[in-house]
């Protein structure tokens, strides 16, 4: 445990040195740039070891594995946060514990989310997805909507019981004009947040950057960077 705290810290230690040199190179204040740390896949062991080095935001994908390590670590001052796809029959107990749902992508999902918020009197934060790489379809590679699609769920969202409007969300696009090209991506999505609050001021937060692109985030202006990799390590592959 010794071992794994030390290894958690200086890990923990690099990447706020990363944050704090990008903030310092946009010429923006550290404080202005969240981190949440993506526990997906390690243990809430770690978890706990997180809360104990100051960590306050958590981000999961899967609710399998969420649910039984938010009820283990319930007693720590986290917020969670839902970033995966998101399945309507999973609703009921992600809203059970999550804080903040950073995936929506269609209408379905709203309905559902206030249905269940309202249920357990719990108010649930919510960020529309953004895909940067839509297709005919309308939807990314990694889920989301087109740019064209945000304001009907944005207003949506605003409008539903249980549910709050917090901003827009993105994963660097692999494929179409913005793959390889994160900082471009990233500052599209601020261009399409500047839109978004001019109808929802209260909409601020912007969810870009990784472990790999974070200070592109930064530089383009994100308000919360979810870092996994770097702070934990590789992850184990799923069997």
């Amino acid at each position: 445990m010794t071992d794994r705290k030390t290894e958690l810290a200086e890990n923990l230690a690099n990447v706020e040195e990363r944050i704090a040199r990008a903030c310092a190179a946009a010429g923006r204040r550290r404080e202005e740039v969240t981190l949440i740390v993506v526990t997906k896949t390690y243990p809430a062991s770690d978890v706990r070891i997180l809360s104990g080095l100051g960590v306050r935001h958590v981000a999961e994908n899967r609710d399998q594995d969420a649910a039984p390590k938010a009820a283990a670590c319930a007693d720590l001052p986290l917020k969670w946060h839902f970033v995966g796809q998101l399945q309507t029959n999973k609703v009921r107990s992600v809203v059970g514990y999550a804080d903040v749902v950073q995936s929506i992508d269609r209408a379905r999902l709203v309905t559902a989310l206030s249905k269940e918020a309202v249920r357990a009197g719990r108010e649930v934060g919510c960020l529309v997805q953004v895909a940067l790489d839509a297709d005919a379809t309308g939807r990314g590679e990694r889920g989301g909507v087109a740019p064209a699609g945000i304001e009907e769920l944005a207003d949506l969202v605003a409008g539903s019981p249980g549910l709050r409007l917090d901003g827009l969300m993105t994963v660097a696009p692999l494929t179409g004009e913005y793959a390889g090209r994160e900082q471009a991506a990233f500052g599209r999505l601020m261009d399409l947040s500047t839109d978004l609050r001019r109808a929802h001021p209260a909409a601020t937060m912007v969810s870009a950057g990784m472990s790999a692109d974070l200070e592109q985030a930064v530089a383009a202006g994100a308000t919360h960077v979810r870092v996994g990799t770097a702070v934990l390590g590789v992850r184990p592959r799923l069997g």
